[in-house]
């Protein structure tokens, strides 16, 4: 037999058995359990592709041109972008614009944390009870959070109205004799407007989260506290809050992704005024990088951005689990 009548039956084997290996690995159960083999995996595994896709596309791509763009002068136009190392990031900390959204979004951020905290966890403990017409109540202070918080900006902007037109002006020169209150045309005051604003949509939102939570709870847990003679103060304090925390976690994430990237309740209420007084990290990175055609700084900062925001959320979910972990 010579050697170009062997080469087509070695071949021969070899696809033979690489087959064999296939329809094998086709015919193994996915982990051990149950009926799905390789077929049904390489058919499971096409499901990740479109989320793979878009991913990349939405994601990973725009991140990378961010991160380039912030190291450029890119404009938004020419094509020919000039590496300008760390000027942009240089230029953040000096802009009066990035740094009053800079601050009035910490502030935002901190303030409806807390604020909002304090007055849901309460309020899911009194809508705990049972009292005529609770569920009618429970969807009074749940109707904010259904209206886009657009809506509610230009709402509220008719009624905080600084002049004598507006609704709460009307009202209390009417029933004070009070002037007109520059409501949303005062720094301080427009900001707290804002803050205010977004507690008043948001709160009964979150006390239906902890509302959720406080019905998990066994009652068992009160009747024991209440036979050794327990107060109602140290109920709350000792069962309670320890068991709410999961609860905290949540809406405390929630609430800090959230004020970070708040964009629509300041733009419809006070478009980032007076001056820059309630101008957000969001609406700077927008004015800079449409409006301004600076998109290198802007891309700049959203970077910052980004790595704040991670840095944020990542100490808050520590912060949470090891509460968790000391009252469980």
């Amino acid at each position: 037999m010579t050697l170009t009548e062997e080469r087509p039956q070695t071949d021969t084997r070899v696809l033979v058995t690489a087959g064999r290996r296939m329809s094998r690995w086709l015919r193994q159960p996915i982990g051990g359990h149950g009926p799905v083999y390789g077929a049904d995996r390489v058919r499971l595994g096409l499901f990740l592709v479109p989320m793979i896709i878009v991913f990349i596309v939405l994601f990973a791509i725009p991140l990378a041109q961010s991160i380039w763009w912030s190291f450029t002068d890119f404009n938004g136009y020419n094509s020919d972008a000039q590496f300008v190392g760390l000027r942009n990031y240089a230029n953040v900390f000096t802009d009066p614009s990035m740094l009053a959204g800079l601050s009035f979004t910490l502030l935002y951020t901190v303030a409806t944390t807390i604020i909002i905290t304090v007055l849901a966890i309460p309020l899911a403990v009194v809508l705990d009870r049972a009292f005529f017409g609770r569920n009618a109540v429970r969807a009074i202070f749940f109707f904010p959070a259904i209206p886009s918080v657009a809506i509610l900006g230009l709402v509220w902007g008719f009624i905080l109205n600084p002049l004598g037109s507006g609704a709460l002006n009307s009202l209390l020169m009417s029933i004070a004799g009070v002037g007109p209150i520059p409501w949303l045309s005062n720094s301080t005051l427009a900001q707290l407007s804002v803050i205010a604003v977004a507690v008043w949509t948001s709160t009964g939102w979150h006390a239906i989260l902890y509302l959720a939570y406080l019905q998990s709870i066994p009652g068992d847990y009160y009747e024991v506290a209440r036979i050794d003679g327990a107060s109602g103060p140290q109920r709350f304090f000792h069962i309670t809050l320890p068991l709410l925390l999961p609860a905290m976690t949540v809406s405390w994430l929630l609430l800090m992704t959230g004020g970070l990237k708040v964009y629509d309740l300041p733009i419809t209420l006070t478009k980032g005024g007076p001056g820059f007084s309630t101008f957000t990290i969001t609406q700077t990175i927008i004015q800079n990088g449409v409006s301004q055609a600076k998109y290198g700084q802007a891309s700049a900062l959203a970077v910052i951005f980004m790595i704040a925001v991670g840095a944020i959320v990542a100490l808050q979910l520590f912060l949470s689990r090891r509460l968790e972990g000391r009252f469980s």
